[in-house]
Protein backbone atom coordinates (compact mmCIF):
# COMPACT_ATOMS: atom_id res chain seq x y z
CA UNK A 1 0.00 0.00 0.00
CA UNK A 2 0.99 3.26 -0.88
CA UNK A 3 -0.05 6.42 0.73
CA UNK A 4 0.25 9.98 -0.17
CA UNK A 5 -0.60 12.46 2.61
CA UNK A 6 -0.52 15.87 2.44
CA UNK A 7 2.23 16.64 0.25
CA UNK A 8 3.59 19.63 -1.01
CA UNK A 9 6.69 20.58 -2.89
CA UNK A 10 7.88 23.59 -4.58
CA UNK A 11 11.29 24.46 -6.13
CA UNK A 12 13.09 27.84 -7.07
CA UNK A 13 12.66 29.08 -10.53
CA UNK A 14 14.55 32.20 -12.07
CA UNK A 15 10.92 33.22 -12.42
CA UNK A 16 10.46 32.47 -8.78
CA UNK A 17 8.58 29.47 -6.17
CA UNK A 18 7.03 27.07 -8.12
CA UNK A 19 4.86 25.02 -6.34
CA UNK A 20 4.79 21.42 -7.76
CA UNK A 21 2.84 19.71 -5.54
CA UNK A 22 -0.03 21.21 -3.34
CA UNK A 23 -1.46 19.43 -0.69
CA UNK A 24 -1.63 16.06 -2.26
CA UNK A 25 -3.16 12.89 -0.61
CA UNK A 26 -4.31 9.47 -2.29
CA UNK A 27 -4.02 5.98 -2.04
CA UNK A 28 -3.14 3.52 -3.87
CA UNK A 29 -3.36 -0.51 -3.22
CA UNK A 30 -1.34 -3.71 -3.06
CA UNK A 31 -1.20 -4.82 -6.53
CA UNK A 32 -2.95 -2.24 -8.19
CA UNK A 33 -1.87 -0.42 -10.86
CA UNK A 34 -2.78 3.76 -10.66
CA UNK A 35 -2.32 6.03 -14.16
CA UNK A 36 -1.12 9.57 -12.75
CA UNK A 37 -2.18 11.93 -15.52
CA UNK A 38 -2.81 15.67 -16.23
CA UNK A 39 -0.99 18.43 -18.41
CA UNK A 40 2.35 19.54 -18.65
CA UNK A 41 3.38 20.53 -15.39
CA UNK A 42 0.89 19.41 -13.29
CA UNK A 43 3.11 17.49 -11.13
CA UNK A 44 3.15 14.08 -12.09
CA UNK A 45 6.80 13.64 -12.27
CA UNK A 46 7.42 15.30 -9.20
CA UNK A 47 4.85 13.12 -7.24
CA UNK A 48 6.49 10.15 -8.75
CA UNK A 49 9.59 10.96 -7.68
CA UNK A 50 8.30 11.16 -4.04
CA UNK A 51 7.04 8.32 -4.35
CA UNK A 52 10.15 6.70 -5.46
CA UNK A 53 11.89 8.62 -2.23
CA UNK A 54 13.94 10.34 -5.26
CA UNK A 55 12.56 13.60 -3.38
CA UNK A 56 11.49 14.68 -0.11
CA UNK A 57 8.35 16.22 0.05
CA UNK A 58 8.42 20.11 1.55
CA UNK A 59 5.51 19.13 3.53
CA UNK A 60 3.35 16.08 4.17
CA UNK A 61 4.33 12.49 4.65
CA UNK A 62 4.51 9.16 1.76
CA UNK A 63 4.38 6.04 3.96
CA UNK A 64 5.18 2.58 1.79
CA UNK A 65 2.98 -0.22 3.44
CA UNK A 66 2.92 2.06 6.72
CA UNK A 67 6.09 3.10 7.15
CA UNK A 68 6.51 6.71 7.32
CA UNK A 69 9.41 7.39 4.93
CA UNK A 70 9.82 10.65 6.64
CA UNK A 71 11.63 9.70 9.15
CA UNK A 72 14.39 7.62 7.59
CA UNK A 73 17.69 8.37 8.31
CA UNK A 74 19.99 8.03 5.41
CA UNK A 75 21.02 4.61 5.90
CA UNK A 76 17.23 3.46 6.23
CA UNK A 77 16.51 5.96 3.07
CA UNK A 78 19.28 4.14 0.50
CA UNK A 79 17.48 0.44 1.97
CA UNK A 80 13.93 1.46 1.51
CA UNK A 81 14.68 3.08 -1.68
CA UNK A 82 15.63 -0.95 -3.23
CA UNK A 83 12.71 -1.71 -2.50
CA UNK A 84 11.34 0.34 -5.37
CA UNK A 85 11.84 0.44 -9.04
CA UNK A 86 11.77 3.94 -10.98
CA UNK A 87 12.44 3.96 -14.73
CA UNK A 88 11.68 7.21 -17.00
CA UNK A 89 11.20 7.55 -20.68
CA UNK A 90 14.88 9.16 -20.57
CA UNK A 91 16.54 5.60 -21.01
CA UNK A 92 20.10 5.32 -19.85
CA UNK A 93 21.88 2.12 -20.36
CA UNK A 94 25.32 1.93 -20.45
CA UNK A 95 26.71 1.29 -24.05
CA UNK A 96 29.58 -0.88 -23.20
CA UNK A 97 27.12 -3.27 -21.88
CA UNK A 98 25.19 -6.25 -23.25
CA UNK A 99 21.04 -5.92 -22.73
CA UNK A 100 22.08 -8.38 -19.88
CA UNK A 101 24.90 -6.75 -18.59
CA UNK A 102 22.91 -3.63 -17.69
CA UNK A 103 19.94 -6.03 -16.58
CA UNK A 104 22.63 -7.29 -14.18
CA UNK A 105 24.36 -4.41 -13.10
CA UNK A 106 22.48 -3.53 -9.97
CA UNK A 107 23.10 -7.20 -8.71
CA UNK A 108 26.65 -6.37 -8.70
CA UNK A 109 26.79 -3.95 -7.24
CA UNK A 110 25.12 -5.11 -3.72
CA UNK A 111 27.22 -8.31 -4.34
CA UNK A 112 24.77 -11.00 -5.61
CA UNK A 113 26.85 -14.31 -6.48
CA UNK A 114 27.15 -15.05 -10.43
CA UNK A 115 24.73 -18.00 -10.12
CA UNK A 116 22.20 -15.82 -8.60
CA UNK A 117 22.37 -12.89 -10.64
CA UNK A 118 22.16 -15.45 -13.70
CA UNK A 119 18.94 -16.79 -12.48
CA UNK A 120 17.35 -13.36 -11.88
CA UNK A 121 18.47 -12.01 -15.03
CA UNK A 122 16.95 -14.57 -16.99
CA UNK A 123 14.17 -14.73 -15.84
CA UNK A 124 13.48 -10.76 -15.90
CA UNK A 125 14.56 -11.28 -20.14
CA UNK A 126 12.30 -13.95 -20.42
CA UNK A 127 9.19 -11.46 -18.72
CA UNK A 128 10.40 -8.52 -21.58
CA UNK A 129 10.28 -10.92 -24.23
CA UNK A 130 14.13 -10.67 -25.09
CA UNK A 131 15.69 -13.85 -24.40
CA UNK A 132 16.81 -13.87 -27.74
CA UNK A 133 18.65 -10.37 -26.79
CA UNK A 134 20.90 -10.69 -23.89
CA UNK A 135 23.87 -10.73 -25.96
CA UNK A 136 23.51 -7.79 -27.43
CA UNK A 137 24.28 -3.66 -26.83
CA UNK A 138 21.93 -1.17 -26.62
CA UNK A 139 22.54 0.80 -29.88
CA UNK A 140 22.14 -2.21 -31.25
CA UNK A 141 18.16 -2.48 -29.85
CA UNK A 142 15.30 -0.57 -31.10
CA UNK A 143 13.94 2.70 -28.57
CA UNK A 144 11.57 0.15 -27.23
CA UNK A 145 13.76 -2.77 -26.43
CA UNK A 146 16.10 -0.26 -24.49
CA UNK A 147 13.35 1.07 -22.79
CA UNK A 148 12.30 -2.52 -21.56
CA UNK A 149 16.01 -3.65 -20.73
CA UNK A 150 15.78 -0.37 -18.08
CA UNK A 151 12.38 -1.69 -16.82
CA UNK A 152 13.99 -5.21 -16.40
CA UNK A 153 16.44 -3.52 -14.79
CA UNK A 154 14.55 -1.69 -12.34
CA UNK A 155 12.85 -4.97 -11.84
CA UNK A 156 15.86 -6.91 -11.18
CA UNK A 157 15.84 -6.29 -7.10
CA UNK A 158 12.93 -7.46 -6.48
CA UNK A 159 10.58 -4.43 -5.77
CA UNK A 160 7.42 -4.22 -4.10
CA UNK A 161 6.55 -1.15 -6.06
CA UNK A 162 6.81 0.14 -9.45
CA UNK A 163 7.53 4.12 -10.68
CA UNK A 164 7.37 4.76 -13.99
CA UNK A 165 7.61 8.38 -14.93
CA UNK A 166 6.74 8.87 -18.70
CA UNK A 167 7.39 5.65 -19.60
CA UNK A 168 6.15 5.21 -23.69
CA UNK A 169 7.79 9.04 -24.03
CA UNK A 170 8.62 9.14 -28.55
CA UNK A 171 7.76 5.40 -29.09
CA UNK A 172 6.18 4.47 -31.75
CA UNK A 173 3.37 2.06 -31.46
CA UNK A 174 5.05 -0.90 -31.60
CA UNK A 175 7.84 0.37 -28.95
CA UNK A 176 4.69 1.66 -26.78
CA UNK A 177 3.10 -2.08 -27.33
CA UNK A 178 6.09 -3.71 -26.08
CA UNK A 179 6.65 -1.47 -23.29
CA UNK A 180 2.61 -1.60 -21.69
CA UNK A 181 2.96 -5.38 -22.11
CA UNK A 182 6.02 -5.87 -20.16
CA UNK A 183 4.28 -3.35 -17.08
CA UNK A 184 1.40 -5.37 -17.22
CA UNK A 185 3.15 -8.55 -17.28
CA UNK A 186 5.43 -7.42 -14.36
CA UNK A 187 2.17 -6.92 -12.18
CA UNK A 188 0.27 -9.96 -12.98
CA UNK A 189 3.10 -12.30 -12.50
CA UNK A 190 5.90 -10.06 -10.08
CA UNK A 191 2.89 -8.87 -7.83
CA UNK A 192 4.45 -5.06 -8.14
CA UNK A 193 2.23 -2.32 -7.39
CA UNK A 194 2.05 0.14 -10.31
CA UNK A 195 2.43 3.56 -10.35
CA UNK A 196 2.87 5.78 -14.00
CA UNK A 197 2.93 9.15 -14.78
CA UNK A 198 2.07 9.80 -18.01
CA UNK A 199 0.49 12.16 -20.88
CA UNK A 200 -0.89 9.41 -22.89
CA UNK A 201 -4.23 8.37 -22.11
CA UNK A 202 -3.78 4.92 -24.25
CA UNK A 203 -1.56 4.15 -21.18
CA UNK A 204 -3.96 4.36 -18.70
CA UNK A 205 -6.48 2.98 -21.00
CA UNK A 206 -4.38 -0.42 -21.56
CA UNK A 207 -3.01 -1.47 -18.02
CA UNK A 208 -4.37 0.87 -14.83
CA UNK A 209 -7.16 0.32 -12.46
CA UNK A 210 -7.24 3.79 -11.12
CA UNK A 211 -6.40 7.33 -12.76
CA UNK A 212 -5.70 10.40 -10.51
CA UNK A 213 -5.83 13.48 -12.54
CA UNK A 214 -3.36 16.62 -11.70
CA UNK A 215 -3.66 20.53 -12.68
CA UNK A 216 -1.36 22.70 -11.52
CA UNK A 217 0.01 20.42 -8.63
CA UNK A 218 -3.39 20.14 -7.23
CA UNK A 219 -5.06 16.64 -7.33
CA UNK A 220 -8.68 17.12 -9.10
CA UNK A 221 -9.59 13.62 -9.23
CA UNK A 222 -8.62 9.96 -7.80
CA UNK A 223 -10.97 7.13 -7.97
CA UNK A 224 -11.07 3.75 -10.13
CA UNK A 225 -12.29 4.08 -13.41
CA UNK A 226 -15.38 1.75 -13.52
CA UNK A 227 -16.59 3.95 -10.78
CA UNK A 228 -15.56 7.08 -12.73
CA UNK A 229 -17.77 6.10 -15.41
CA UNK A 230 -20.58 6.62 -13.78
CA UNK A 231 -19.52 10.36 -12.69
CA UNK A 232 -20.60 12.79 -15.89
CA UNK A 233 -18.49 15.31 -14.84
CA UNK A 234 -15.22 13.59 -14.61
CA UNK A 235 -12.50 15.06 -16.33
CA UNK A 236 -10.11 11.75 -16.29
CA UNK A 237 -13.07 9.49 -18.01
CA UNK A 238 -13.70 12.21 -20.23
CA UNK A 239 -10.21 12.53 -21.66
CA UNK A 240 -9.84 8.38 -22.08
CA UNK A 241 -13.30 8.02 -23.33
CA UNK A 242 -14.39 8.55 -27.22
CA UNK A 243 -15.14 12.10 -28.12
CA UNK A 244 -18.28 13.40 -28.96
CA UNK A 245 -19.01 15.95 -31.34
CA UNK A 246 -20.45 19.38 -28.86
CA UNK A 247 -23.03 19.87 -31.71
CA UNK A 248 -24.33 16.75 -32.24
CA UNK A 249 -27.85 16.00 -31.16
CA UNK A 250 -28.54 20.27 -30.44
CA UNK A 251 -32.36 21.11 -30.15
CA UNK A 252 -33.81 21.01 -34.32
CA UNK A 253 -31.82 17.63 -35.31
CA UNK A 254 -35.19 15.89 -35.54
CA UNK A 255 -34.91 13.43 -32.68
CA UNK A 256 -37.59 13.25 -29.23
CA UNK A 257 -35.15 12.77 -27.23
CA UNK A 258 -31.15 13.11 -27.45
CA UNK A 259 -28.59 11.43 -24.40
CA UNK A 260 -25.16 9.75 -23.58
CA UNK A 261 -25.04 6.33 -22.70
CA UNK A 262 -21.79 4.58 -21.67
CA UNK A 263 -22.23 0.86 -22.36
CA UNK A 264 -19.47 -1.31 -20.75
CA UNK A 265 -18.72 -5.22 -21.88
CA UNK A 266 -19.43 -7.31 -24.47
CA UNK A 267 -22.93 -7.81 -24.28
CA UNK A 268 -24.08 -4.00 -23.43
CA UNK A 269 -21.87 -2.82 -26.74
CA UNK A 270 -22.99 -5.30 -28.76
CA UNK A 271 -26.73 -5.87 -28.21
CA UNK A 272 -28.29 -3.34 -25.90
CA UNK A 273 -29.17 -0.52 -28.69
CA UNK A 274 -30.77 -2.48 -30.97
CA UNK A 275 -32.45 -4.63 -28.47
CA UNK A 276 -33.82 -1.47 -26.52
CA UNK A 277 -35.14 -0.59 -30.33
CA UNK A 278 -36.62 -3.38 -30.56
CA UNK A 279 -38.62 -4.13 -27.60
CA UNK A 280 -39.86 -0.35 -27.25
CA UNK A 281 -40.40 0.13 -30.89
CA UNK A 282 -38.49 3.36 -30.75
CA UNK A 283 -36.26 4.71 -33.51
CA UNK A 284 -32.69 4.76 -31.84
CA UNK A 285 -29.47 6.62 -33.84
CA UNK A 286 -25.61 6.69 -32.65
CA UNK A 287 -25.23 10.93 -33.21
CA UNK A 288 -21.56 10.67 -31.79
CA UNK A 289 -18.84 8.89 -29.93
CA UNK A 290 -17.15 5.92 -30.33
CA UNK A 291 -15.96 2.50 -28.73
CA UNK A 292 -12.73 2.24 -26.55
CA UNK A 293 -11.39 -0.57 -24.13
CA UNK A 294 -10.45 0.04 -20.29
CA UNK A 295 -8.38 -3.06 -20.13
CA UNK A 296 -9.60 -5.69 -21.59
CA UNK A 297 -13.37 -4.61 -21.12
CA UNK A 298 -14.94 -2.45 -24.19
CA UNK A 299 -16.75 0.31 -23.85
CA UNK A 300 -18.61 2.41 -25.59
CA UNK A 301 -19.33 6.40 -24.94
CA UNK A 302 -22.28 7.00 -27.55
CA UNK A 303 -24.71 10.40 -28.11
CA UNK A 304 -27.97 8.83 -28.96
CA UNK A 305 -30.90 9.95 -30.83
CA UNK A 306 -34.40 8.18 -29.91
CA UNK A 307 -37.37 8.68 -31.73
CA UNK A 308 -40.94 7.63 -30.87
CA UNK A 309 -43.67 7.56 -28.13
CA UNK A 310 -41.22 5.61 -25.37
CA UNK A 311 -38.52 7.31 -25.17
CA UNK A 312 -37.96 7.99 -21.39
CA UNK A 313 -39.21 3.80 -21.29
CA UNK A 314 -36.21 3.27 -22.94
CA UNK A 315 -33.94 4.57 -21.64
CA UNK A 316 -34.62 3.87 -18.12
CA UNK A 317 -35.01 0.11 -19.40
CA UNK A 318 -31.37 0.45 -20.55
CA UNK A 319 -29.93 1.70 -17.52
CA UNK A 320 -31.74 -1.15 -15.17
CA UNK A 321 -29.47 -2.94 -17.47
CA UNK A 322 -26.80 -1.68 -16.78
CA UNK A 323 -26.16 1.46 -18.96
CA UNK A 324 -25.02 5.06 -17.64
CA UNK A 325 -27.37 7.68 -18.94
CA UNK A 326 -26.29 11.04 -18.75
CA UNK A 327 -26.97 14.25 -19.79
CA UNK A 328 -30.76 14.98 -21.31
CA UNK A 329 -29.96 17.03 -24.14
CA UNK A 330 -33.49 17.46 -25.76
CA UNK A 331 -37.46 16.58 -24.95
CA UNK A 332 -38.86 16.21 -21.93
CA UNK A 333 -36.76 15.78 -18.87
CA UNK A 334 -35.34 11.87 -19.20
CA UNK A 335 -33.51 9.52 -17.21
CA UNK A 336 -30.33 10.33 -15.50
CA UNK A 337 -28.73 6.45 -13.92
Amino acid sequence: MITVENVSKSFWSRTGNVVALDNVSLDVTAGAALGVVGPADSGKSTLARCVSLQERPDTGVVRLDGLNTATLDTRRLRATRRQIGFVTGETQLFKQRTAAGNIALPLEQSGVDGPSRRTRVGRLLDLIGMTDKAAVYPDDLTDGQRRRVAIARALVGEPAVLLADDPTADLDTDGTAGVLAVLDRARAELGVTLLVATQDNSVVRRICDDVALLDAGRLVEHGNLFELLRSPDSRALDALLPAIDGNAGLPGCGQDRVADVVLVGFAAVGALLPEAASRFGVQVSVLGGGLTRLGETPVARFRIGLKGERTDGTLAWMADRGAIVHQPLAGPQGVAA
